[in-house]
């Protein structure tokens, strides 16, 4: 077994015992067991517990960004259709399509109660995702908006994503079950909330035009 194998084994094993039991709770016993690897592996990949938390958070973001990745855009790809692509994209990593739930767990875990691994998945992933948007939105206002404005706007983008992450179960106490699998798909949530920035910043008429609300009425 190579060294690059019995790492993967132990990150797999610890990231999903990290979001199944939390950090305080999982052990780098049961861990081990898991990975079929004998306890000195955890000190000698990783020197402690902490530091492994922290490198199973990161193999966690790594596996969501491969699943769900942004794509390649050119010079004369217009700023709306990256919006669109961008929520896509994040709503993807957060709902858990593709991919093991564990991964998303565990993230959303340290996003909620945040340590030193949350600390550094910022500065590595977070900020430069964070950037991209802000440089689609950019494109899409004023050259002399302040930065503090598109820093707010690309928070609405993320804040309206987080919500249907963080608030699932609330959701199936609001809405009933079959809405929620016919209506509020990844595809068509990314369309809503790209429609209401769109809306917003003026890219999109207004619901309250005869048409969006003849439309709406239709189900569109």
């Amino acid at each position: 077994m190579t060294d690059d194998t019995t790492q993967e084994r132990i990150l797999q094993a610890a990231g999903e015992q990290f979001a199944s039991q939390g950090y305080d709770h999982a052990t780098i016993r049961g861990i081990c067991q898991q990975a079929g690897v004998n306890l000195a592996a955890v000190n000698y990949y990783f020197g402690d517990k902490e530091r492994l938390y922290i490198e199973a958070v990161k193999h966690a973001r790594r596996l969501r960004e491969k699943q769900a990745p942004l794509p390649a855009w050119t010079e004369s790809t217009p700023p709306h259709e990256k919006l669109g692509q961008f929520v896509s994209t994040l709503l993807q990593r957060m709902l858990c399509e593709p991919g093991d739930p564990w991964q998303t767990r565990l993230i959303m875990r340290e996003i909620m109660e945040p340590t030193k691994a949350c600390e550094e998945m910022v500065q590595e992933a977070f900020q430069p995702f964070f950037q991209i948007l802000n440089d689609i939105l950019r494109e899409m206002m004023p050259s002399d908006t302040a930065t503090h404005v598109i820093h707010q706007w690309a928070l609405s983008v993320i804040g309206q994503c987080f919500y249907y992450r963080a608030n699932a179960k609330i959701l199936t106490m609001l809405i009933e079950e079959e809405e929620l699998r016919s209506e509020f798909t990844i595809d068509q949530l990314s369309v809503h909330i790209t429609n209401v920035i769109l809306r917003g910043l003026g890219y999109c008429p207004p619901l309250s035009s005869e048409s969006a609300v003849a439309a709406m009425r239709r189900g569109r």
